[in-house]
């Protein structure tokens, strides 16, 4: 995708010039519901684990959170990290419960594993890295 995550949801690109250096391929923006469909469902069907960060230009913690985010995206490219605008896409934040930002959630065959509220980097590496092993183990 290029820059992390094509100038923080493209609105807000002045505002967020600080973190703009960090890259990541590896993370989708989504725009529409369709997109998000489409992803999960590839990532099902590729057996890969999807998350999905929830979050918004104007919160200070998600753009503290944004370049954590993208170097675990670049470290772990065998799962899919999707950025979601909740303002954007408020029909699909509030399918999933989100109420605060950021929320991180993990799905698995298409079902949510697990969640992370709150702009903790430490948490969200422990919870990667442990999905991570869950698919080593499954493999196995």
């Amino acid at each position: 995708m290029g820059n992390c995550w094509t100038k923080f949801f493209n609105s807000v690109q002045e505002d967020y010039t600080e973190v703009q250096n960090v890259d990541s391929k590896n993370v989708h923006l989504i725009t529409s519901m369709e997109k998000w469909e489409t992803k999960l469902l590839e990532a099902t069907k590729d057996g890969k684990i999807v998350i999905a960060n929830f979050s918004a230009p104007w919160c200070r913690p998600c753009k503290s959170m944004t370049p954590a985010y993208c170097e675990l995206a670049n470290k772990y490219t065998s799962m899919v990290f999707l950025a979601i605008d909740v303002d954007e896409l408020a029909e699909l934040s509030k399918s999933w419960d989100i109420k605060a930002t950021p929320t991180f959630v993990f799905f698995k065959d298409g079902r949510q594993v697990d969640k992370l509220v709150g702009a903790d980097k430490s948490d969200l590496q422990q919870k990667i890295a442990a999905m991570d092993e869950l698919v080593i183990k499954s493999q196995s």
